[in-house]
């Protein structure tokens, strides 16, 4: 009888911390270490149909965002078959984006970026794949998506130069609010994403 208490007893004290740890909630994403401030959100970019995506396209919006390039034979794939999960999970709700930035436009034609959407089930008005002037795209990476937080920045010595890997999507609210990052790399972060979407009006 007295296993049995020490058992129910083990168990009722360590339910609640599974429970609080395990299950990906709204409360628990708030913790992340997220800068809450509105991005300086202009830009103009060109996506894999060679429409023109603007800022002004994200009025209303809620924007998932990455930076990879379609070479990356490493954490590339792995991000965007996660990005997947979120474009099935999104796919009817007209308030949601995503938008994945290139960091090496010069090979990352409209062309290119065109097969590579499509290899990934791109919905159109859905996923976008952008691509444009570099030091553009890395300016809005540095310097509205935050892309690199400053300890990652410095983590990854980057100073400014001419090339940016991170697996880190990036949740924009309506307001453009930087919401959250989540390791693209990791299901379990992307399974929170979804979930804090999900939540979002």
């Amino acid at each position: 009888m007295k296993k049995v208490l020490i058992v129910f007893g083990v168990l009722a004290i360590s339910l609640p911390f599974a429970y609080y740890f395990l299950k990906p909630t709204a409360e628990n994403e708030e913790k992340k270490d997220t800068p809450m401030v509105v991005p300086n959100i202009s830009f103009e970019f060109t996506n894999q149909y060679g429409d023109t995506i603007s800022a002004d396209s994200l009025k209303g919006k809620i924007m998932v965002a990455e930076y990879f390039f379609t070479t990356c034979p490493t954490i590339c794939p792995i991000m965007n078959d996660q990005m997947q999960k979120v474009q099935k999970a999104i796919k009817n709700r007209s308030d949601v984006v995503i938008m994945s930035f290139t960091v090496d436009p010069e090979k990352d034609t409209v062309e290119q970026l065109y097969r590579y959407a499509e290899n990934h089930g791109a919905i159109r008005g859905k996923w976008h794949f952008l691509t444009g002037d570099k030091k553009k795209l890395y300016d809005f990476a540095r310097n509205s998506l935050y892309i690199l937080r400053p300890e990652e920045a410095k983590n990854q010595a980057d100073d400014g130069h001419d090339f940016i890997h991170t697996q880190y999507f990036v949740l924009v609210d309506k307001k453009l609010q930087i919401k959250g990052y989540y390791d693209g790399t990791d299901p379990r972060e992307v399974e929170q994403l979804i979930y804090y979407i999900k939540n979002m009006k």
